[in-house]
This record gives C-alpha cells, sequence and structure tokens, in this order.
C-alpha cells in the first residue's frame, strides 16, 4: 500500500483538475481497501474514494482528508459469470468480454473509469445499463463494518443511480458480479436507435459482438467520449448532466416553453420513462438554449463534438470549469425552465 502526502489529484482524474489530497492511499488488494477505510473512519478523517477518476470534478483546493485510490485487480470469468475487482479498468474488461463470445456489455465500450464505479452511477449508454447484467456488488460497509454481498435487487438501481449513490458514505465496493449471455458469438439485441442505424440494422436485431463493441467505439470518439490526452475534447467526464426526467405536467409545462421559444411546430425530444414520467434530452436543451458546441471563450469550453461534455481545455482551473456549468444551468433553466443535474460527483464544491 503505497501512502503519499500533499499529492495532487488533478491527475487522477479524466478532467485533469483538481488541488491536492492531504494524504493518498493507493489499494491494490481488498484487505488493503478495507484497512484504509477503517483507518479513516476510526481516526474520524474525510475520505474521498477514487477509481479512474472520470466521474469527479475535485475542488481547486483539493481534498482535507484521505484519498484512497482502488487500484484492485481481478478478472474471473466461469460461462457466462463473470466477477471483477473493483479497480479493473471498465473499457478494457468490455473488450475481454467480447473476446470470450460473452453480451450484455459490448454496448458499454469505451466508458473510463473502474469496474467498481459502474454499479454507483448504474452506468449505461447506447441501450444498455450494468444493471441489466449485475448480479451482486461485493461492499466495505463502513457503518456495520464488515463485508457484504448486495443482490442486484437490494442495490435500488435506477436511472444513473442507485442504493450506493444515494447513500455515499456507507458503501465501498470492493467487487462486481455479472451474468452474460452466450449467443453464440452475437450481440444483445440492439436497443438505441442510433447504434442500429449505424450498424445497418433494425433495432431489436443481434450482430457480431465484435461489430457492436467497435460501433459504439465510433460512435463515442466521434463525440469526443473515448479518452485520448492528445484531444482536449476528452478532458472532461463524459455527459456532464443527466437527461431530465419530468411528470406529465412537468412535461406539458416544458412543451410549451418550447413551441413559445422555437415555433408551434417545434418537438423537443421524448422518451418513455415509466409510468407518467417522459425523459428528454440534456444535449438538446442545451444546444437550443444557444450553447452550441464549441460554445465557449475561456480555457473551460464545451466539446466542440458534443454539447453535453464540458471540457478543460488545458489550464483550466476547477472553478473555469463551474463557471461554465453555472453558465448552462442557468440558460437552460430561464429558456425552457428544467434545471439540469450534473452527473459527476463534486469534491469541496457545488454548483
Amino acid at each position: 500500500m503505497q501512502v503519499l502526502h500533499d499529492a495532487p489529484l488533478g491527475p487522477l482524474t479524466t478532467f485533469r483538475l483538481g488541488g491536492p489530497a492531504d494524504r493518498l492511499v493507493t489499494a491494490t488488494n481488498d484487505a488493503e481497501v478495507i484497512d484504509a477505510v477503517r483507518e479513516a473512519d476510526d481516526a474520524g478523517t474525510p475520505l474521498l474514494v477514487i477509481g479512474g477518476g472520470s466521474n469527479l470534478v475535485v475542488g481547486d483546493t483539493g481534498f482535507a482528508g484521505t484519498a484512497l485510490v482502488v487500484a484492485t485487480k481481478g478478472f474471473v470469468l466461469d460461462g457466462t459469470r463473470l466477477e471483477l475487482a473493483a479497480g479493473e479498468v471498465w473499457s478494457d474488461a468490455v473488450a475481454r468480454t467480447v473476446e470470450a463470445g460473452l453480451a450484455g456489455i459490448e454496448c458499454l465500450a469505451g466508458i473510463p473509469g473502474s469496474a467498481g464505479a459502474t454499479p454507483i452511477q448504474n452506468v449505461g449508454a447506447y441501450g444498455q445499463e450494468v444493471s441489466s447484467t449485475i448480479t451482486e456488488v461485493v461492499a466495505y460497509d463502513r457503518h456495520a463494518r464488515e463485508t457484504v454481498t448486495l443482490a442486484s435487487a437490494d442495490c435500488a438501481f435506477s436511472y444513473r443511480h442507485s442504493r450506493f449513490k444515494a447513500d455515499p458514505e456507507r458503501y465501498v465496493v470492493l467487487r462486481v458480479r455479472f451474468d452474460l449471455e452466450d449467443a453464440d458469438g452475437l450481440s444483445a439485441p440492439i436497443k438505441y436507435a442510433e447504434t442500429a442505424r449505424a450498424l445497418g440494422v433494425e433495432p431489436g436485431d443481434r450482430v457480431p459482438l465484435a461489430a457492436a463493441r467497435e460501433t459504439v467505439l465510433k460512435l463515442r470518439a466521434g463525440k469526443g467520449m473515448v479518452l485520448d490526452p492528445e484531444d482536449h475534447d476528452t478532458w472532461s467526464a463524459g455527459s456532464f448532466f443527466t437527461n431530465p426526467i419530468l411528470t406529465d405536467t412537468e412535461f406539458a409545462a416544458f412543451h410549451a416553453r418550447v413551441r413559445e421559444h422555437l415555433g408551434d411546430a417545434a418537438e423537443p425530444p421524448a422518451f418513455p420513462a415509466g409510468d407518467g414520467h417522459t425523459k428528454t434530452s440534456a444535449a438538446w436543451l442545451i444546444d437550443k438554449a444557444g450553447f452550441t458546441k464549441g460554445y465557449g471563450t475561456g480555457p473551460a469550453r464545451i466539446s466542440t463534438k458534443h454539447t453535453l461534455a464540458l471540457t478543460n481545455r488545458g489550464d483550466a482551473t476547477t472553478e473555469d470549469l463551474l463557471t461554465l456549468a453555472r453558465e448552462v444551468v442557468a440558460g437552460v433553466r430561464e429558456t425552457f425552465g428544467i434545471t439540469l443535474v450534473n452527473e459527476p460527483v463534486t469534491v469541496g464544491v457545488t454548483l
């Protein structure tokens, strides 16, 4: 277990932003993770758990406490059952399941970060969410001071949310277990219309696993959503805002604002989101409120490839990023009456 003091956190995040942690601990196995957590808890020291750093916005003043980097390794495949250590690189794990001929997470290719973060956020993209294949999550329960195994049904998964995200001070994910599908080398049914179009198939069709993964990677890269140190459009946390889910009453009011702003023929994106609820597109809202690709003149700007990504152009500070985020939130609220919610976790700062 490596321990550093006054260690910069920016290099550990995909934004490359944030000040130092008082203490930085890197744990390479579950026992070290648990020991570091217990030590911080026993001392009453604030604890920040870091995986791949792809969903973190750390304040410029850093973190006054212990930052714990989970660098555990473990990829165990038994038939269709997969167990990943929390520190496994997610995109690499997806590639290995595709090579093994197993379906279920192939459309989650290219998502940065670690395996342990996926159940926290209920990571999803291109028609798949990890909640559809996760069977169990093994975690250290800081309240009970013991390791627990939570079945998928007990994880309270919903859109970009989970039991772990709802109670961030309680659980530290150690391992994630999945049950994938052997479909003779074919993908799960393609659900996302954009993916189906790119593949030249109809929604619901299956395609070769490698084709599904490669297509998703190309789609993500075209939006700056695949990490590339030379491309500042990827110096981001991916989608900075979640897609709003509105009640029928809220959607009707929103619809009226859209027509008032864009004309009587304007129709906003609308997707069923459960009884009495409709999901709309945060990217569409941002764009139609006037924040187009590349918006901004400072060191933090909207991606030139996708309006949903806020980016560090190389010499931004966290405050630069937050200033841009607040401007976008205020503009969308003023135009459409909807308050966007940030997807990344903020540390020491708020919008």
